[in-house]
């Protein structure tokens, strides 16, 4: 039986907190990508260390990339020939399971790729079938998913394929993180009707273009980009804002204010738009200018209102403010989510169960979930194995005493210490 994590309870006593947050996920392991394709070595300063990054790290590391850890964490990532034969754990991290693949395609050799039980569920189809559109050989079932096996011939030729991202914005990013190094470069054009997370394409596009790369974007459903070569840099790593979300939340759910360091003040990040959707619910958000950069700065007197928002571009944030909806004073819609039925769980079915099973009141739809104020009871909340499911339970465990939130341990997929941040929050 997976252990129980007793989750602090707070009440209405007000937080006064200063938080740093570790760096992102989604820029962290992008810049591992372009590191490993660049003609020169490269450093990443303030990286984040935690189960995604280290599975993109070992990856890489399997296919022949140099990366070494400094003391202070940076790492010093050098390019050298890639090769099989290798073995590649994908966990279940979508950033390594559909990034690494396009990348592999460029070694010499055979990489196998394979993951958690809940990654072979997990969409992966559109990227194989445009590594095999462009030349690439894999061996992979009947599903078009893991686990799979790339015949590669030392190069991606490159050339024009078209791609239905509807279930995952990382199939775009995918194939423009590797299509600078392409023979041909490469022109993506999005087949589907929706393109979730937006946003996290752009921060691709971002940065490309940052390492020299010129990237044509057509109506927001076509990417062209000629082959470039990369150089080296040093980067430093922004902090993960869609990690701040329930630390943020805290000052929400308590009353109080709680202060996010380094906060940039222009980002790609889909978390930014916290910001916004917290002042919406009754937040006060306000900036400081530290010698740094700025800091962010959450107050709250510990109402939360309800709110009726599309979280199409931003998905990720969904668990942390359904949090704050059932605890709201007022009824919320969470609007354009179908797509998170296919992250780490069906996030949809898994929120309305744990915040039902609490007493709460939760509809659920096939791409929105509606929620209704109710009391609250104590009880177990479950994770699914699912880092942002797990956090969503901790944050209603403030308000209401008696929650406990089944493997804790899951949030170590992008936070390496969130039961030791949280009691820092709580201690200030």
């Amino acid at each position: 039986m997976t252990q129980l994590w007793p989750a602090p309870h707070r009440g209405q006593t007000p937080v006064n907190a200063r938080i740093t947050i570790p760096g992102s996920k989604s820029v962290t392991n992008r810049a591992l990508i372009l590191a490993a394709l660049a003609d020169s070595p490269s450093l990443l300063r303030k990286p984040l260390h935690s189960r995604d990054s280290a599975l993109m790290i070992a990856g890489l590391q399997a296919i022949g990339v140099g990366i070494e850890q400094a003391a202070n964490g940076d790492l010093t990532v050098t390019p050298a020939k890639l090769f099989g034969p290798a073995s590649v754990d994908v966990g279940n991290a979508g950033t390594v399971m559909r990034f690494l693949p396009p990348v592999a395609a460029m070694a010499q050799g055979l990489i196998h790729f394979d993951g958690d039980a809940r990654s072979h569920e997990r969409p992966l189809g559109p990227v194989i079938a445009a590594l095999e559109s462009l030349g690439v050989s894999i061996e992979h079932g009947s599903r078009y998913s893991l686990p799979l096996t790339i015949n590669a011939n030392g190069q991606l030729r490159g050339g024009v394929v078209d791609v239905d991202a509807s279930s995952s914005s990382q199939f775009i990013s995918a194939l423009l993180l590797v299509a600078p190094a392409t023979k041909e470069g490469i022109t993506i054009r999005h087949t589907g009707s929706t393109l979730p997370s937006m946003p996290h394409i752009e921060m691709t596009v971002q940065m490309l273009r940052e390492v020299g790369v010129k990237v044509e974007v057509i109506n927001g459903k076509e990417w062209r980009v000629s082959p470039t070569v990369m150089h080296g840099r040093e980067i430093t790593i922004e902090p993960d804002l869609s990690n701040a979300a329930p630390f943020m939340g805290a000052a929400m759910i308590c009353g109080g204010s709680v202060t996010i360091t380094d906060w940039p003040k222009v980002t790609t990040q889909p978390g930014d738009q916290l910001r916004t959707i917290f002042s919406q619910m009754g937040a006060t958000i306000a900036f400081t200018e530290t010698a740094h950069g700025s800091d962010l700065t959450i107050t709250s007197d510990g109402t939360i209102h309800g709110i009726d928002v599309d979280l199409h571009d931003v998905g990720e944030l969904t668990p942390s403010i359904a949090a704050l909806c059932a605890l709201a004073d007022t009824p919320s819609s969470l609007r354009g989510i179908g797509h998170l039925r296919l992250h780490e769980t069906d996030r949809l079915a898994a929120l309305a169960a744990e915040i039902n099973a609490l007493g709460g009141d939760v509809d659920e739809e096939e791409s929105a979930l509606h929620i209704s104020p109710a009391p609250l009871h104590s009880g177990t909340f479950h994770s699914y194995e699912d880092h942002r499911l797990a956090t969503a339970g901790a944050m209603i465990g403030l308000r209401i005493n008696g929650i406990s939130v089944e493997n804790i341990e899951t949030t170590q997929k992008t936070l390496p210490d969130f039961p030791g941040a949280w009691m820092e929050l709580l201690a200030q």
